[in-house]
């Protein structure tokens, strides 16, 4: 059954017109997110380092284009083009971009407050 209020909150998106944001020296994100799912999409430079982290978020990470060397739980695992990566709550993890600039396409449940507009940094 469809909810009574569908059409406003079903949303058609093309990445292109999503703009992008600068989120640290040689990350951009694009995003988009309903009221339980987030989904980001990062263009990150080569040799780049995330920090190792961690947050309450379920988290799937699909890598899209380049390589990537993941830190997660302490093991080190470098992915590639096509690979997909479930990452539990509150598990660390941290990754650094190899020889060429890294497409991530980043999937959270519940979405990341502090990526939206006034949430915690």
């Amino acid at each position: 059954m469809t909810p009574p209020n569908a059409a406003a909150i079903f949303r058609f998106q093309d990445w292109s017109a999503i703009p992008l944001e600068q989120v640290a020296d040689g990350v951009q994100r694009q995003m988009i997110h309903g009221d339980r799912l987030m989904v980001c999409r990062l263009t990150i430079a080569a040799r780049t380092v995330t920090p190792v982290h961690s947050h309450r978020h379920e988290q799937i990470t699909l890598v899209e284009r380049g390589r990537v060397e993941f830190v997660v739980d302490g093991q080190r695992r470098i992915a590639g083009a096509g690979d997909v990566l479930l990452f539990p709550s509150n598990i660390q993890h941290g990754a650094t971009m190899l020889d060429d600039d890294v497409v991530l396409i980043d999937i959270f449940s519940p979405p990341r407050e502090d990526f939206l507009p006034g949430g915690q940094r």
